[in-house]
């Protein structure tokens, strides 16, 4: 389970270092790949090879799943870790995400998102200015 906000920084190398608690459930290998929203997103394997069934399973000439799997697909990158629990996060990714050195790492339960502080710091707004409310759960069924 990924649980948690930590900050750390890129080396020269382009290397992030994985918060210590993160790195059992991350060690046979990740995936990562463009999130929506401007994040890259981490993905241990079990998780993607589950992520990857439910979205073969689309509608194969449903425009949204193409969409869907252009987005997950032509942009995924396999990872591993090192001994130190660093992964070198791709280029093409980090310009993506506009992550230059410092990276917020913020799990969520079953995967991981790697924001760019700025971006991170709109979401974490979102969360000050009373955009959720009672009624925001309410609606999911929360």
């Amino acid at each position: 389970m990924f649980l948690g906000r930590f900050t750390h920084n890129l080396d020269d190398k382009g290397r992030l270092t994985i918060p210590s608690k993160f790195r059992g459930d991350l060690a046979e290998g990740l995936v990562a790949t463009r999130g929506p929203r401007r994040q890259i997103v981490l993905y241990p394997l079990r998780e993607w090879r589950a992520l990857t069934e439910r979205v073969d399973a689309l509608p194969k000439l449903d425009q949204r799943a193409s969409n869907i799997r252009r987005l997950l697909y032509a942009f995924a990158e396999d990872l591993s870790m090192d001994k130190q629990g660093r992964i070198i996060l791709p280029q093409t990714l980090r310009e993506y995400a506009r992550i230059n050195s410092e990276v917020i790492i913020v799990g969520l339960n079953t995967y991981i998102e790697l924001w760019a502080p700025a971006a991170w710091r709109e979401i974490e707004a979102q969360f000050e200015d009373g955009s959720f409310t009672e009624d925001y759960f309410a609606t999911l069924g929360i």
